[in-house]
């Protein structure tokens, strides 16, 4: 089991930026894939950005490309969102996600993630 925790959400400004975290607990972080997904209000949940177990490999959906950054520290079980230039459309709840692999890649499906944290919420005024 990995237990999973976000924090850094919260209300900002269009055009701000945010740091989310996700802190993991439970087994070694180094073997699994990381990624974040969001869900916003009458939507389905979506994928954000992705990082392979060992952070040499990333990939991003393309809403969020160029403005958003996944990266991780193995040393401190930590994975982050950079998210800059916010805009409106990325009001949602974000997801910190994990799954076991032996290979070093990222994944972009829902259901290729074992396990959730229980979501922080970010909402952009304008």
């Amino acid at each position: 089991q990995v237990q999973l925790v976000e924090s850094g959400g919260g209300l900002v400004q269009a055009g701000g930026s945010l740091r989310l975290s996700c802190v993991a607990s439970g087994r070694t972080f180094s073997n699994y894939a990381m990624a974040w997904f969001r869900q916003a209000p009458g939507k389905e949940r979506e994928f954000v950005a992705a990082i392979s177990r060992s952070g040499g490999s990333t990939y991003y959906a393309n809403s969020v490309k160029g403005r958003f950054t996944i990266s991780r520290d193995n040393a401190k079980n930590m994975v982050y969102l950079q998210m800059n230039s916010l805009k409106p459309d990325d009001t949602a709840v974000y997801y910190c996600a994990a799954r076991f692999t032996a290979l070093d890649r990222w994944y972009r499906g829902v259901n290729e993630y074992s396990y959730w944290g229980q979501g922080t919420q970010v909402t952009l005024s304008s």
